[in-house]
């Protein structure tokens, strides 16, 4: 199939693909790939290339025949009876059903039936939610292809294949947490986003417990620092001479420089490890609340769109069911007035059907924003926990760093009382202290008669 021509059904914007080629409907394409998966890689006339869904083209059964684009005219002429086709100010073909007042979007160029009219209104523009391979806008399907869940539209599972991911590359937020989960009680659902509120809010509050342990880890630095100091001071065996009396006051020494490297240590761990990280947790808790009532809001907003739609779509049915009634009337009995309540009837029907695909249009637009805000507040959320744990991962090297330092500047208080004890020695302090108190070295004699 490779070399084929074909010719685009329907336009394509290139976005569902890191490599998408973009087309209008009427496009000749050249055939480069036709990989299984059912995305084709074509190339444009003007040699532009890239990939594309199979189903959004047609191949030409002769290099260089286009099949003749059906005109207006024979469109409405092979509409079946009833069926009138109109065009929306925005270009998009309208079909209108006069007996039953049925009216509906297609992009297939064919009227739509009452529960497809409804099913195509409520489909998601190109790019949202259709998958690559899925089967083109206009094909009917014997299974509806989204279902609702909260207010929030789906592709039904059965009829679409699974979605390609935003991220392939990596296990990102934006693309696990859409759907609805079962609480840990099971007695109700969470939306996939407070699951993943909640899993950052754990992560503020380790936060805080970090902060805690710091400080109490402080604290004890601090009064072990105080009670070294305390001790230095003491009096005892303060009396001692020679050797040993020199390494013994070398000993008390130290304890007053080693109280003061635990005052450093207790200090320093304030200011670089507790106070950045407690201004860090101010800050991450702002950006959760943020996040959080930005999400909630649109949820809100969505809820209230699709009960719009629920409310648009009851009022549709009753004014088709009070046209039915209209037209049973009519042909049970004629008159003006008869006649009159049907056109009444009709105008009340297709204005409910104006504005039930107005309701989805609003519904649609809110869905959208939602999508996008999700997405970007989810990879907001990932930045904020990478940011999180690289900040705790960093406080905590520099309270390993410190410690690390606590211990070499001990081990240099505790150096000079070594080297003092290995000079001690009884009789080299004898000689000192003879040498220093002797009273006389002739030694009593006995006494002669």
């Amino acid at each position: 199939m490779s070399g084929s021509r074909c010719q685009t059904l329907y336009p394509f914007s290139g976005e569902r693909h890191r490599q998408g080629l973009r087309f209008d409907a009427g496009e000749v394409l050249t055939v480069l790939q036709v990989p299984d998966g059912g995305w084709w890689e074509g190339q444009k006339e003007d040699g532009l290339r890239g990939w594309f869904p199979a189903s959004y083209v047609q191949l030409l059964e002769k290099p260089g025949m286009v099949p003749p684009q059906p005109t207006e005219e024979s469109q409405t002429s092979l509409l079946p009876p009833g069926w009138q086709s109109y065009l929306s100010p925005q270009g998009r073909r309208y079909y209108v059903n006069t007996t039953t007042n049925v009216n509906g979007y297609h992009s297939s160029g064919t009227p739509v039936h009452q529960s497809e009219a409804v099913h195509m209104s409520l489909r998601k523009p190109t790019g949202d939610f259709q998958n690559p391979g899925s089967p083109s806008p206009g094909k009917k399907q014997s299974k509806e292809s989204t279902l609702t869940i909260n207010c929030v539209t789906f592709p039904h599972p059965d009829t679409m294949p699974e979605q390609q991911l935003l991220k392939p590359t990596e296990w990102s937020y934006c693309d696990y947490f859409w759907a609805d989960k079962k609480d840990p009680q099971g007695n109700g659902t969470v939306a996939g986003f407070e699951i993943l509120l909640q899993k950052q809010l754990k992560g503020k509050q380790m936060q805080k417990e970090m902060s805690e342990f710091i400080r109490e880890r402080i604290k004890i630095e601090e009064e072990y620092a105080k009670n070294l100091a305390k001790l230095s001071q003491n009096s005892l065996a303060a009396q001692e001479e020679g050797s040993l009396g020199e390494a013994w006051a070398q000993v008390k020494k130290s304890l007053a420089d080693e109280a003061e490297v635990h005052l450093k240590f207790s200090s320093k761990l304030h200011s670089e490890v507790e106070k950045p990280l407690m201004n860090f947790r101010e800050n991450f808790k702002k950006d959760m609340k943020k996040c959080d009532h930005h999400i909630a809001d649109l949820r809100k907003q969505l809820a209230s769109r699709y009960a719009s739609v629920e409310k648009a779509r009851k009022a549709l049915t009753e004014r088709q069911k009070d046209l039915e009634m209209k037209t049973q009337q009519l042909e049970i009995k004629l008159s003006n007035k008869t006649e009159e309540d049907i056109k009444k009837a009709r105008r009340k029907s297709t204005q409910a059907g104006d504005d039930l695909m107005r309701c989805v249009d609003l519904y649609n637009q809110a869905q959208s924003k939602w999508f996008e805000e999700m997405v970007t507040t989810t990879l907001e959320l990932e930045r904020l926990e990478v940011e999180r744990v690289e900040m705790i991962r960093q406080h905590l090297c520099q309270y390993t760093q410190l410690r690390h330092e606590t211990d070499m500047f001990n081990q240099s208080t505790v150096e000079p009382v070594d080297q003092l004890l290995r000079k001690v020695d009884p009789a080299k302090d004898r000689e000192l202290w003879v040498k220093e108190h002797k009273t006389g070295d002739i030694r009593p004699v006995d006494m002669e008669i």
